[in-house]
């Protein structure tokens, strides 16, 4: 039986939606409040401000989704870096499957808004996309190591795929298009632009 909810956690729980749904702007600490089940007073004592609280949601997230890559890591091995870039860019659609809301605050404009202000949501961001990042440059030097892909430049190259993977996510968070439609093309066009020239 799992623990119950503290009301810190029953805030951020009702934070992420409410941010996720309906953005920073539009969403009040008393519908926060409302539907965790606390008084406005006990979000102020957890949370100074709502810019507290949106960090505080962002700060959540990203520890999330560090574990769940670094869980991921541990239990996978790849055969090849090619492989793992595949395996990887699969994860990445599960993961933003399993967590829509959460990518969907991710996807919005306030973030990034506040990243220019604000020292601590910019490296929240950065560790995010770092994480994944990180991971496909992992790949590509192990690739490059093994011979399943060519002499690409390995950040520079990590950066292309990952953008590309999470452009494709955002489609499909924005319900502009499916994007699990696209895998097969996605991972053909990862192939083509990693894999050595004969």
């Amino acid at each position: 039986m799992s623990k119950p909810q503290t009301k810190k956690e029953a805030i951020l729980q009702a934070a992420t939606v409410f941010f996720s749904e309906q953005g920073f702007r539009d969403t009040s600490m008393g519908e926060i409040a409302r539907v965790s089940g606390v008084a406005d007073g006990t979000i102020f004592y957890h949370f100074k401000t709502k810019e507290d609280l949106f960090l505080a949601v962002l700060k959540n997230f990203k520890e999330i989704l560090l574990a769940e890559c670094q869980a991921y890591l541990d239990e996978n091995e790849s055969s090849s870096g090619l492989a793992m870039i595949e395996a990887v860019i699969s994860f990445y659609f599960y993961l933003a499957g399993k967590m829509e809301e959460r990518f969907l605050l991710l996807h919005r404009h306030y973030p990034y808004k506040l990243a220019e202000q604000n020292p601590e949501c910019r490296q929240y961001l950065e560790d995010i996309y770092n994480c994944f990042t990180d991971v496909f440059e992992r790949a590509i030097l192990m690739g490059q190591e093994d011979g399943s892909i060519d002499n690409v430049p390995p950040r520079k190259t990590a950066l292309i795929i990952f953008t590309l993977v999470d452009g494709m996510v955002r489609l499909g968070t924005y319900n502009l298009y499916h994007e699990r439609t696209l895998f097969n093309e996605l991972i053909d066009s990862c192939r083509r632009m990693l894999t050595k020239k004969e």
